[in-house]
């Protein structure tokens, strides 16, 4: 139970495994709590795992030993909007020790196990638990020592490719659980001692109550599950936003509501979007979101929000980016012990520039819980997550969250070493002295990616709902391109001098891949691909690294589909990835129907001529975002022989729709 799976790491106080099937972590802590009131509280998953949607005890069967064995299903949450989420069949087993230490063992049922397969997951893929649990030993004079082992398969092979560092991180999980659990239970001891004092009269519970109903709500929002009674709505052609509506009136107002109280509610609307970022530390981008709501925010949509408290709704506004400037004041509510989430109320300040906006002029209050703004917290997904409150502010009062959440992703460990091929990619992201050391890809963390999840609810009535729904769409959008400013330009690689952009390799292969793209666009179109002072090989690999428009190379294989194999910054920034991870892509992947006829009918064109214009078009990135660009140029590249290499595009002035 004590020993951990092979090569652990730690992270402070947590242990998490490297080189094990799935995910593991392992820690151990001292509280002022008895055993029994902790493997209460361990026992009460939904408490403290903030992914946890239900646990179901189907059945307790008592041992001969005191102990007992339960019979659990358990739901968790997805993170992104991008992969199905997870459900868990197991059996748990409780126990006495002759030391009066408990022990607590949980561990998956399948057909192997010699149990039964448990209910078939719907809209869940189901993932497994492997040996794991708590182990609570009485203290002399109080308290317990706590050993906790956390070790899950999440089915990685069933999440898109760019998603998978997500499942495959300990140090996630080690955030998610096992901290989790250790940090829940140290709040609850120092509670209980009276330790901990909150201004405004509101008890400890009531706040920590708070807390998980606006995770729990953020939570239901980016899964939409249609168990919750959510349902999509047709959308206008762009799949960068999807909007979900849930017409159950007790989703919102609770089940003390009386459809006399108000005939015309039809339900709430969510519209929320998932998008990869490069370079920007999680911590940093949540706290400039919370301390600067301006910057992103529309102040008549907050009203519009707002106006869902009351009887009759505000007009539904017409979303402009900026809208009204109004100033927040933020008032503390609560703060864990170790201050990785904090309860806020925010106060936005109206302001009427005119007799018409005086609607507008009216303080109103938002909720708010911010979570994993420490920089040094490893795996740790950093979220900001708001609802309108009205001024009474009761402890039942309705929450509709919204918000955002960004998860690092972690670094691809197993990059290949940079060899002896013509392989562009692995040797800028890798370097000429093959793939990097685990710490050293650590301390870069402005040279990672994070995915970024945004969800944002509002009720409406049934006469409104395609007006609440294309206010909710543009609004979305407009936030999604204002976060994407505001991560360019708080981006350390830009803020700090001596953080540079990714050095180039050096390799003679990156060189001469680059010399021979040149060359081949010259000697095909009779052009310049672009103005160089020297040809010499670095000079031609800077200016195509730096190039405004994307290129990239792909694989000229006749039995199998292109796959990329380089691509500069700019189509890095367009594909959204990076130079390992393009080597996972298609180019059938990111070409639309249209795209891949036309490539299809122009081939022989450029086998034969050399290279071929295409016209402007839609393709997708690896996150599924609409790209368009107004030309595309393919051409051949070929090697210092003339015989044919690989196969290059440039998209031509491109943008995300």
């Amino acid at each position: 139970m004590i020993g951990m799976k092979p090569g652990p790491d730690s992270i402070g106080i947590v242990a998490v495994s490297r080189n094990c099937s799935g995910v593991a972590a392992r820690a151990c802590g001292l509280v002022s709590l008895e055993p029994i009131k902790v493997a209460e509280i361990l026992k009460d998953r939904p408490s403290w795992f903030r992914d946890c949607r239900c646990l179901d005890i189907m059945s307790v069967i008592p041992t001969g030993s005191g102990g007992t064995i339960e019979l659990i299903y358990m739901q968790t949450y997805a993170p992104t909007t991008l992969a199905a989420a997870r459900d868990f069949w197991t059996l748990r087993y409780t126990t006495t020790l002759e030391d009066g230490s408990l022990v607590i063992c949980e561990r998956s049922l399948t057909s192997s196990t010699g149990g039964p397969t448990g209910p078939p997951p719907s809209s869940f893929v189901r993932a497994d638990m492997l040996p794991s649990g708590y182990l609570i030993r009485p203290c002399e004079g109080g308290g317990s020592i706590i050993h906790i082992v956390d070790h899950v398969d999440l089915d990685v092979w069933s999440v898109p490719e760019v998603l998978r560092p997500l499942y495959e991180s300990s140090k996630i999980l080690a955030q998610k659980m096992t901290m989790a659990a250790l940090r829940y239970i140290r709040q609850i001891a120092q509670e209980t001692s009276g330790e901990i004092q909150y201004g405004g009269g509101r008890q400890p519970a009531v706040l920590r109550t708070f807390s998980q109903r606006l995770c729990r709500g953020f939570n239901d929002a980016v899964n939409g599950f249609t168990d919750s009674g959510w349902s999509l709505l047709d959308g206008d052609g762009g799949d960068d936003v999807t909007i979900v509506i849930n017409s159950s009136p007790t989703k919102f107002l609770g089940s003390q509501y009386n459809p006399s109280m108000s005939p015309t509610f039809g339900g709430v609307l969510c519209a929320k979007a998932s998008m990869l970022l490069q370079n920007v530390p999680p911590a940093l981008l949540v706290r400039f979101l919370r301390e600067h709501r301006s910057e992103w925010a529309d102040y008549g949509v907050d009203v519009y929000s707002a106006a869902c408290l009351k009887a009759s709704p505000y007009a539904v506004p017409c979303a402009r980016p900026g809208g009204f400037p109004s100033s927040q004041v933020i008032l503390p509510l609560a703060h864990t012990v170790e201050h990785e989430e904090f309860l806020e109320v925010v106060r936005l300040e109206g302001h009427a520039f005119s007799p018409e906006d005086v609607a507008l002029a009216q303080d109103m209050y938002l909720l708010q819980l911010c979570s994993g703004v420490d920089e040094n917290a490893l795996g740790a997904c950093a979220q900001l997550i708001f609802a309108p409150i009205d001024e009474s502010f009761a402890d039942d009062a309705p929450l509709l969250p919204s918000g955002f959440r960004v998860i690092p992703l972690d670094p691809k460990t197993d990059a290949p070493a940079a060899t002896r091929t013509l392989d562009l990619a692995s040797t800028l992201e890798v370097g000429p002295g093959g793939a990097r050391p685990a710490s050293e890809a650590d301390t870069n963390s402005y040279n990672l990616r994070s995915v970024l999840t945004i969800a944002f609810q509002f009720t409406f009535e049934n006469h409104f709902r395609d007006n609440v729904a294309a206010m909710a769409r543009q609004y979305v959008r407009g936030v999604v391109a204002s976060v994407q400013r505001v991560a360019m330009a708080i981006s350390p690689s830009r803020l700090s001098s001596n953080m540079g952009p990714k050095s180039l390799p050096v390799s003679p292969e990156a060189l001469t891949l680059a010399r021979w793209i040149y060359r081949s666009y010259r000697i095909h179109t009779g052009g310049e691909l672009f103005r160089v002072d020297s040809q010499a090989g670095d000079a031609l690999l800077k200016r195509l690294w730096h190039h405004s428009d994307a290129i990239m190379c792909c694989s000229l294989k006749t039995n199998a589909s292109p796959v990329f194999t380089f691509a500069n910054q700019a189509g890095l920034d367009m594909l959204e990835t990076t130079l390992v991870a393009l080597q996972d892509i298609m180019l059938d992947k990111i070409l639309d129907e249209a795209g891949r006829k036309i490539l299809c009918s122009e081939f022989s064109k450029i086998m034969q001529q050399g290279f071929a214009y295409l016209p402007a078009g839609i393709c997708v990135s690896s996150m599924g975002r609409p790209v368009s660009y107004e030309q595309a140029i393919a051409w051949k590249v070929l090697n210092d022989d003339n015989s044919n290499h690989c196969l290059a595009f440039m998209f031509i002035n491109w943008s995300f729709v």
